[in-house]
C-alpha cells in the first residue's frame, strides 16, 4: 500500500509539473519590424474581404464600427468579438504594428496568451508585411469607442487558456495560399482569397468534436454552424451539381441571387451583404473560377 501511495504521489507531482509547465510555455515567436509604409484603400478593402468589419461590428443594434460584435455562439461557450478601435483602453489604441502583426498571422495577442480560434488567425497566418501594414494604417483611422466589448461566457475547461496551447499544437495549420506555378492568375487569385483573406473554409468545412477543421473534406459543407445554421459543400463537384457556373457564382456574391432565382439566407446573406459585395470583380470572379475548378485546375464554366 506504501508503494502504492508513493507512487500515485510521484504522478501526480510529475502531472502538476507538466501542468504548470504548459501553463508557462510561450506560444508563437517575435514577429519582426513592420516597417512598410501602409496604404488605407488596400487596408479597409482587405478588412472588409477578411471579415473584420463585419464580424467586428454591430450595425443592426447602432453599434460604431469595429467597437465589437454580435457573440458567437459555439457549442464551447459564446464569444465576443473584441473592440478594435483606437482606444487605448477598450479597443488597440496602445499596440503596435507588430502586436497587430503577431495576432493577426499568429492568434496571440500582446500580453502572450493565445486567442480562442472563434478568430480566424489561422487563415492570415499567410498575410504579407505590406498586407499588416496597409491593414495598420486603415485601422488607425478608426475613431475610438471607449465601451469594452463583453467577456466571453465559456465555462470550465475551455475558460482555461493554456488549453489553447495543445489545441493550436494540432490544429494551427497553414492556410497554403502560396501560387501554385502553372495555373492563372485569377485561379491563384481566388486560392489566395478563398484559402486566406475570406477565410471560406471556417464555415464551409465540417469540424471535429474538439472545434477543430476536418481538412480531408476541406470545403464538402458544415451542418453545425453556430446558431444553429449551416453551410453546404463548395466543392467542384457540389457547386455544378447545383448549376453553378463562374458567372453565376461572382454574380452570386455580389447580389446574393442563386441561379434558381432565390436568395442567400442564414449566414451566408450577411457574408455578401458585409463582405463579397464589396469585393471587386475581378476578385469575385477569381473566387468563382478557384471554387469551380478546384484545387486540381479542372474546367470551369
Amino acid at each position: 500500500m506504501h508503494r502504492i501511495l508513493l507512487g500515485a504521489a510521484v504522478l501526480g507531482a510529475v502531472g502538476s509539473a507538466a501542468l504548470a509547465s504548459l501553463v508557462v510555455w510561450p506560444v508563437g515567436a517575435a514577429p519582426g519590424p513592420i516597417t512598410l509604409s501602409g496604404d488605407v484603400d488596400r487596408g479597409a478593402y482587405l478588412a472588409r474581404v477578411s471579415g473584420c468589419i463585419s464580424c467586428h461590428s454591430n450595425f443592426e443594434a447602432g453599434g460604431a464600427p469595429l467597437a465589437s460584435g454580435v457573440p458567437l455562439d459555439t457549442p464551447f461557450g459564446s464569444f465576443h468579438p473584441p473592440n478594435l478601435t483606437t482606444d487605448p483602453v477598450s479597443g488597440i489604441g496602445n499596440w503596435t504594428a507588430e502586436d497587430f502583426a503577431k495576432a493577426l498571422r499568429q492568434g496571440i495577442g500582446p500580453d502572450g496568451q493565445p486567442y480562442y480560434p472563434a478568430f480566424p488567425y489561422a487563415f492570415y497566418a499567410d498575410f504579407t508585411d505590406q498586407d499588416i501594414a496597409d491593414l495598420w494604417a486603415a485601422f488607425r483611422t478608426v475613431p475610438p469607442v471607449a465601451d469594452p466589448a463583453p467577456r466571453h461566457a465559456v465555462g470550465f475547461p475551455f475558460d482555461q487558456r493554456w488549453g489553447l496551447k495543445l489545441w493550436r499544437a494540432v490544429f494551427f495549420h497553414d492556410p497554403d495560399t502560396e501560387p501554385v506555378e502553372g495555373r492563372s492568375d485569377a485561379w491563384n487569385r481566388g486560392r489566395s482569397l478563398v484559402r486566406g483573406a475570406a477565410h471560406c473554409g471556417a464555415c464551409h468545412t465540417p469540424r471535429n468534436l474538439a472545434g477543430g477543421r476536418d481538412l480531408a473534406a476541406r470545403f464538402a459543407g458544415n451542418a453545425a454552424l453556430p446558431g444553429g445554421s449551416k453551410a453546404p459543400s463548395i466543392q467542384p463537384s457540389a457547386l455544378k451539381e447545383g448549376g453553378w457556373t463562374v458567372s453565376a457564382l461572382a454574380y452570386a456574391l455580389e447580389t446574393g441571387l442563386t441561379p434558381s432565382g432565390d436568395a442567400f439566407g442564414g449566414s451566408m446573406a450577411e457574408v455578401v451583404r458585409e463582405n463579397t459585395r464589396f469585393m471587386t470583380p475581378d476578385d469575385r470572379r477569381a473566387v468563382a473560377i478557384y471554387l469551380l475548378q478546384g484545387e486540381d485546375g479542372g474546367q470551369a464554366e
